[in-house]
């Protein structure tokens, strides 16, 4: 599913919470491993009925734990290693998607990327944050943490989309935006605050997709959108779980009381007016069957572009301000 840009694998790992998961499926794998080789005299096992069994308790077990995950639980499934990136959304939906390099002010961000390509029908120009896979691709694309050249890039696409008359797909995945010294040198803060304005300032379509974490003014600054959705198990929030308990509590070890405090889920801010809708994810999250994931937030952001296609480009951008203007508001 990969693209050469964006290489990696998918992992097969489960997280703290998933134990009684590993468990049935480790015994799972045993049973197939183990067929056909009983030892003389044992007692006869139907090893494909019991294979079924497994396979029915367990798909229960995962429907059940994953239908009351806590706000640290969903943090933890936004953040897991095999859960499809930006990469993995390109390959499948803009297939012949055409990254642009740079800023041209001082260099390229391999943590953000931006592009032009087709999807289903529309011209458009794409933004995302992709993570890595790897080590390898992890520490190239600074685990997705942009940079001020990658938001001036963005700024640059925004730019083009406008000229060219190009709705703009953003699909959100960062801790939040790099805090590092040489960022700070070249003007973060800045680059941010002129990234968001340029979102706000756009005359086309702009449809936002929160597809892992969507952390602090690094996720905003490609996200001011006329639509903005989440999937069911992303997180979308002003600071991590970790950061504010550091704060508050001085603490990380308290990251999951901070997370339920903050109301960082989906299910939270839909009632908050802060997200259009919310995006279904495959039973178990979608690292379990991404491709069905990927093909659903395609879906949704096709009518998202349908029904924002005939407005103008003063109506669009009088709708994303009012929308985010809105946010607080009693």
């Amino acid at each position: 599913m990969r693209n050469q840009a964006c290489a990696g694998i998918f992992m097969k790992a489960y997280l703290e919470f998933e134990k009684p998961i590993a468990e049935l499926e480790g015994r799972i794998e045993e049973l197939r491993q183990g067929e056909g080789k009983e030892k003389p005299g044992a007692a006869a096992v139907n090893t494909d009925e019991e294979i079924q069994r497994l396979n029915a308790r367990t798909a229960q077990l995962i429907a059940d734990t994953y239908a009351r995950l806590s706000p640290w639980q969903k943090t933890q499934v936004a953040r897991h290693p095999a859960r499809p990136h930006f990469c993995d959304y390109m390959s499948r939906l803009v297939p012949d998607f055409i990254p642009l390099s740079g800023d041209r002010l001082f260099g390229e961000d391999k943590a953000i990327v931006a592009g032009l390509g087709w999807f289903r029908g529309f011209a458009v120009a794409v933004v995302g944050q992709e993570k890595g896979n790897d080590t390898a691709s992890r520490l190239k694309h600074n685990f997705g943490m942009g940079l001020p050249e990658g938001y001036r890039k963005v700024q640059r696409l925004f730019d083009l989309a406008g000229r060219f008359g190009l709705p703009v797909i953003s699909l959100v995945d960062t801790a939040g935006a790099y805090p590092g010294i040489g960022a700070e040198e070249r003007g973060q803060a800045e680059a941010i605050a002129r990234s968001t304005e340029a979102c706000l300032a756009l005359g086309t379509p702009f449809v936002a997709a929160i597809i892992g974490e969507g952390g602090s003014g690094g996720a905003v600054a490609i996200a001011t959108a006329n639509r903005v959705f989440m999937l069911e198990h992303s997180i979308y929030s002003v600071i991590s779980p970790e950061g504010c308990a550091s704060i508050l509590w001085h603490k990380s070890e308290k990251a999951s009381d901070a997370a339920a405090a903050m109301r960082i889920t989906p299910q939270d801010l839909i009632d908050l007016d802060i997200i259009d809708a919310i995006i279904p994810e495959p039973v178990g999250g979608a690292h379990r069957a991404p491709e069905k994931a990927i093909d659903a937030t395609g879906d949704v952001i096709e009518r998202a572009l349908r029904e924002l296609a005939g407005l103008s480009p003063d109506e669009l951008r009088r709708q994303r301000r009012e929308k985010f203007l809105r946010i607080g508001s009693p």
